[in-house]
């Protein structure tokens, strides 16, 4: 059976917003879908049920597994159970994203790299554990969910962007690398949104009291800036968006697929640079004699 017609997928921080959508809709298309959160016996166990009685009062093949992505246990046992349970793991979507807000300098170097390790090193752990699978089949797709914030950076998101650039640059980079093998890499960038998603609601914050006080002028803007963005948001324009997109890539055939799409209803900006950096990375690695490693080459070749 073709990944165009039905693939077994694995979505990343599905319990909520992006995740949560992407997992409904992609199991609406057909697909069984592991929808992975962390806590899914204990403070996500709710979430559990919903998933379970929304599959069967949709039939659907939609199925709720724990995945703690700082854990590489918990990242092998998820993937171990997947290819018990199918035999198979075609497409891996990394959606798990923590926000955190507040001045840059308030947050400590490790409250920092926690960020960077749940949006950017949960996905390397998870691809550790998929990667050998995919590579021994020649083929699969992952599907990373990355930010415009990675392009244009807001402020007072600072970790966060780090994070999300960090995430890209892993990206990118790891797209190459498996190219040889078949596995295809599709990197969907959403701008914001304002319904949803609970990416605000669940932000973290610096434990520093005494330095965000310190840039009280500043973080006034916050307030303004969210305001402002609300107001750019198109009237219908939510989250659906982008599991829409994330589903339509995962339909089309394999070596069809756009390396980099856009979702961004407020045009931020970021399409533009992003349209130019793509353009710029194809003619560099044309120039090196590596220009083969743009697109997957199929396992029979």
């Amino acid at each position: 059976m073709s990944m165009a017609t039905r693939s077994t997928i694995l979505v990343t921080g599905a319990a909520t917003g992006f995740g949560g959508l992407t997992a409904r809709t992609l199991a609406h298309a057909g697909h069984t879908v592991y929808a992975s959160m962390r806590d899914a016996e204990t403070r996500n166990a709710p979430r559990v049920r919903d998933i379970r009685a929304y599959a069967t009062e949709h039939d659907v093949d939609l199925r709720a597994i724990e995945l703690n992505v700082q854990s590489k246990g918990s990242c092998d046992s998820a993937v171990e159970a997947i290819l018990a349970e199918q035999g198979a793991l075609d497409v891996v979507v990394h959606n798990v994203a923590h926000l955190v807000v507040g001045p840059t300098e308030a947050f400590t170097p490790e409250e920092i790299a926690r960020v960077i390790d749940i949006n950017a090193l949960g996905a390397h752990r998870v691809n550790r554990a998929a990667l050998p699978h995919m590579r021994g089949v020649g083929a699969g797709l992952l599907l990373w969910v990355g930010s415009t914030t990675s392009q244009v950076p807001p402020p007072l998101l600072g970790p966060y962007v780090a994070a999300k650039a960090a995430m890209d640059g892993l990206a990118s980079v790891t797209a190459y690398e498996v190219a040889p093998f078949g596995i295809e890499t599709s990197i969907v960038v959403p701008g914001a949104y304002s319904s949803g998603t609970e990416h605000f609601a669940n932000a973290g914050h610096p434990a520093d009291a005494g330095t965000v006080a310190a840039y009280a002028r500043v973080a006034a803007l916050l307030d303004q800036i969210q305001e402002r963005l609300l107001a750019l948001v198109p009237e219908g324009s939510d989250a659906q968006g982008v599991a829409d997109e994330i589903a339509r890539i995962v339909g089309l055939p394999a070596g069809t697929r756009p390396a980099r799409s856009v979702v961004d209803p407020i045009d931020d900006g970021a399409r533009a640079v992003i349209d130019v950096m793509v353009e710029r990375r194809r003619a560099f690695l044309t120039r090196l004699g590596l220009e083969q490693l743009l697109h997957p080459i199929p396992a029979t070749a």
